[in-house]
């Protein structure tokens, strides 16, 4: 398998009062294989987010290396039009992320012409057409506003607006969170038909295991800025190693009643980031923590089977 992206070591601070510092992602390594969708799982303030954004120099890591194929994207200065066309994102609300005053064709057309890829109008619109029917849409949307669309129609749009440059990545930023059940299964549809169709690598970043499980080949579980376990989906959805993991999982609603598993309650709140747990950033409401070393120091990620990557001192 190709790789695509490559993190190392990513951390993103950001300042906060009296010399302190949110540690938003605390030393992130990890690898994006081309045409994978990779997903980021975690609950609420866990750095998710952060990290996709930093994935794209959309925000600036504050220390760490980025490579993206093969080459250190971390330490370039301003990233190029060429680079910047390859690696897109789709945000979460499609309320706040189209401009309100601005019709479709110029939501979706501004980075056609801001990176000079049409020569004129009617070549604008022909591709804007192109692009709208691939999500299936139509030109008889060109002209509306985004208030005159409805929620699914805003993130086809936003779709199309990430796709008309030609990306090879795109970072879903838990881009059906604000749909209905049944607009989430067409854009979850919509974007697997378009990964295979145009070849695209996703970082799918979400909260909801279920979807996780049906749109992703691997996963990353991440807690307070750190990754807990990551691997083949399958293989951690089958066997979740680190109690966090576990804890998670244990509380999907199952039809099965043999599939059941008793559900696991997590003492106590997460953590500030402004100032984690040393040590393991979970120990302190974790139910098998061994000793005094997961209080002093943080495990590292060790593959435990093949692929299947866990930061827990219960494995060695």
């Amino acid at each position: 398998m190709e790789e695509l992206i490559q993190l190392k070591e990513i951390k993103k601070y950001f300042p906060w009062k009296k010399q302190k510092y949110v540690k938003a992602v605390d030393g992130v390594s990890l690898l994006v294989n081309k045409r994978d969708t990779f997903g980021l799982v975690g609950e609420s303030g866990s750095g998710k987010t952060t990290l996709g954004r930093v994935m794209l120099r959309l925000i600036e890591p504050t220390s760490g290396s980025i490579f993206y194929n093969g080459k250190e994207i971390s330490k370039i200065k301003k990233i190029n039009k060429n680079l910047r066309k390859k690696m897109q994102i789709v945000f979460q609300d499609p309320y706040s992320s189209l401009h309100p005053r601005k019709k479709v064709k110029d939501i979706i057309g501004s980075g056609l012409r801001n990176h000079h890829m049409v020569k004129n109008e009617d070549e604008l619109i022909e591709k804007i057409e192109r692009f709208l029917n691939l999500v299936g849409m139509g030109k008889e949307h060109l002209y509306r506003y985004p208030h005159e669309l409805s929620g699914g129609q805003r993130q086809r749009v936003a779709i199309a607006r990430a796709l008309i440059l030609n990306p090879e990545f795109i970072v879903l930023d838990e881009p059906t969170s604000s749909l209905d059940v049944s607009v989430q299964a067409e854009i979850l549809n919509l974007l697997k038909k378009l990964r295979e169709e145009l070849n695209l690598t996703y970082i799918f970043i979400t909260h909801d295991l279920f979807l996780t499980r049906i749109i992703t080949e691997k996963i990353a579980i991440m807690y307070l800025g750190k990754i807990m376990e990551y691997g083949d989906t399958e293989s951690v959805f089958k066997n979740p190693m680190h109690p966090y993991t576990r804890a998670l999982f244990s509380v999907i609603p199952r039809i099965d009643a043999k599939m059941r598993s008793k559900k696991i309650i997590l003492k106590g709140e997460i953590p500030s980031p402004v100032n984690p747990p040393l040590g393991c950033r979970f120990h302190n409401r974790c139910i098998n923590k061994i000793g005094e070393i997961c209080e002093r120091k943080s495990p590292p990620l060790k593959e435990i089977v093949d692929n299947h990557f866990v930061a827990c001192y219960l494995y060695g």
